[in-house]
């Protein structure tokens, strides 16, 4: 038997920058969804709560941001783009 939920969807079209979609892709584990991470995004943006703290970063985007950090060492810097471009 199908659960019954008390939330209605609605689809959407919307058009986002084919760059901007694969960095989200690359966000989300292979049990997320797209629709989901979106819906979290907006209702965050409506409450008014902009911060996304490290708690809330994927390890790709934590190993990007570490990456272009000035007050990292040259090699791990290195190591870090390694890591992330082999696994794109």
């Amino acid at each position: 038997m199908k659960r019954r939920t008390k939330v209605h969807f609605k689809a959407i079209h919307i058009s986002i920058p084919i760059r901007l979609l694969e960095d989200l892709d690359q966000t989300l584990s292979f049990k997320q969804s797209r629709s989901a991470k979106i819906s979290s995004l907006i209702q965050k943006e409506l409450d008014g709560d902009d911060y996304q703290g490290i708690g809330d970063a994927s390890t790709r985007e934590l190993m990007a941001a570490l990456s272009s950090r000035e007050d990292i060492e040259p090699w791990f810097s290195r190591v870090l783009l390694e890591i992330l471009t082999k696994s794109s």
